[in-house]
């Protein structure tokens, strides 16, 4: 009884952790309407983004802020991405220049090692690393740059929109969103400079160049697969001040369109994004276990038995109430899917398999694969 009460209360303090909005949303933050303000390099790695390079080019193209460049890396593509760059070049108007990727050197994350040579490139005092499945809203910059410089940052970092095409996407993908507003403080990362206290979102990276060769770029990150949280904790190591926002608005972001991306996607990330530790993966598994699957066994046994009891009916009822209460919440702050929430009890399943098979990859020696890569760093 005593260990289900404290998982109840527990229950209860990641739900009271959302409604304080643990992360501050974009809009609250005053923007520059004057467009003015240093020169941005928008870096974007690029590896087999035919579908998505396009949408996310010309997105840039379309910034009201006045003074950037956009730079992208073709990283060894073997799809058209390369001519379908070559074509936007081509309507740039010189604001876009195209790099072609070297040989990715032993011991390197690709991705680290693409942006590693785009900022070698880049001319910009502010650094914008973003991915190329995102698509920028024409204000996005000009409001980042003015977030950046009204909160004193030295590091910015963008929650987008995650677009959820298919059932498995808009199953999975916004378990996201729970884990980083009930589990992580996220207040403390922008208000602590205590490394430990860390959150970014590679998928929207804005960084003071000079913090970002304080910290000797992505090579200190080079074997970092969650290399987003890498940069942050090296960020605030140096004495900088990292920020995050809620930028559902200013950027969107198609992340996977299968199941199988899925799976093999968060696969590569979970265990990373814990800096390959155990205890905190399997802590991360338990609390799962503990909060949104237990109360359904206790709940459905309560039924078929009927024994009514606190134990074995009420306090999973509250547990269950709570846990969709949360997901309605975090639903309607990032224009989520209400009706997916009632299958929170499968996506917990599937998160917990997820977990499972990110440890066991990097343990057995199998290692993450991506992009037609295979890495075993931990």
């Amino acid at each position: 009884m005593l260990i289900y009460q404290i998982a109840v209360l527990l229950s209860l303090l990641a739900f009271f952790s959302i409604l304080l909005r643990n992360l501050i949303d974009l809009r609250a933050m005053p923007a520059n309407p004057s467009c003015k303000g240093p020169l941005v390099s928008v870096l974007v790695p690029a590896r087999n983004e035919a579908l998505n390079i396009e949408r996310c080019v010309r997105s840039l193209l379309m910034q009201d802020y006045a003074a950037f460049e956009i730079l992208v890396l073709d990283d060894s593509s073997t799809d058209a991405t390369p001519q379908l760059l070559q074509t936007l070049l081509d309507e740039s108007g010189g604001r876009l220049r195209v790099l072609k990727g070297e040989l990715l050197p032993d011991g390197w994350h690709g991705k680290a090692w693409a942006c590693l040579q785009l900022s070698r490139q880049a001319k910009g005092e502010l650094l914008l690393f973003t991915d190329a499945d995102t698509k920028h809203e024409p204000d996005a910059l000009r409001r980042s740059v003015a977030a950046l410089n009204s909160a004193k940052g030295d590091m910015l970092s963008l929650t987008p929109c995650q677009e959820l095409g298919s059932f498995w996407e808009e199953l999975v993908v916004p378990l996201v969103y729970v884990i980083l507003l009930c589990y992580l403080p996220l207040r403390l990362v922008r208000t602590s400079r205590n490394p430990a206290f860390c959150f970014a979102n590679g998928q929207f990276i804005l960084v003071r160049r000079e913090f970002y060769e304080r910290i000797n770029g992505h090579t200190a990150v080079r074997q970092a697969l969650a290399e987003d949280i890498g940069l942050c904790r090296e960020v605030k190591r140096a004495g900088g001040r990292v920020v995050a926002f809620n930028g559902f608005d200013a950027v969107s972001c198609r992340m996977y369109r299968s199941f199988g991306d899925i799976w093999e996607g968060f696969s590569k990330n979970l265990y990373a994004s814990l800096g390959y530790s155990t205890p905190g993966l399997f802590l991360l598994m338990t609390l799962t276990a503990a909060f949104y699957i237990a109360p359904y066994l206790f709940f459905f046994y309560a039924l078929i038995t009927g024994k009514f009891t606190a134990l074995l009916f009420w306090l999973p009822l509250t547990q269950i109430v709570v846990a969709l209460l949360s997901r309605v919440i975090i639903a309607r702050l990032f224009g989520q899917s209400i009706a997916m929430v009632f299958l929170n009890l499968l996506s917990q399943l599937i998160l917990i398999a997820i977990a499972w098979n990110s440890f066991w990859i990097i343990q057995s020696g199998r290692g993450a694969r991506w992009k037609g890569r295979n890495y075993n760093f931990s």
